[in-house]
């Protein structure tokens, strides 16, 4: 596993993400240094952005939107957020683009 996805002990998974709202599509991009890039469909204006990537990634990982959260960069493209109820294995499979 990289650098933009940490297990703690307790099973929460930590990704570092770099964001590029206002693609034309919402997908994985790739990995951005120590982040993993993701583009959003969404602008970045009002939170729509930020909203649209915890919908993004619960959807990926088959996980109720409650159970992501935006732990830091609500105003950057670089964002750290928290996911309970998944495994390091699982970010790997469905976010890594090159498995």
């Amino acid at each position: 596993m990289s650098d933009w996805c940490r297990t703690a002990g307790d099973g929460r998974l930590t990704l570092t993400l770099h964001i590029q709202p206002g693609a034309k599509k919402t997908d994985v991009a790739g990995l951005h240094g120590d982040a993993l890039k993701i583009r959003l469909a969404a602008p970045p204006v009002d939170g729509k952005a930020n909203e649209a990537l915890i919908k993004f990634l619960a959807e990926r990982f088959r996980l109720p939107k409650n159970k992501v959260t935006l732990k830091s960069g609500h105003t950057s493209r670089r964002k750290v957020l928290e996911i309970i109820g998944s495994c390091a294995e699982e970010a790997s499979a469905l976010l890594n683009p090159h498995p």
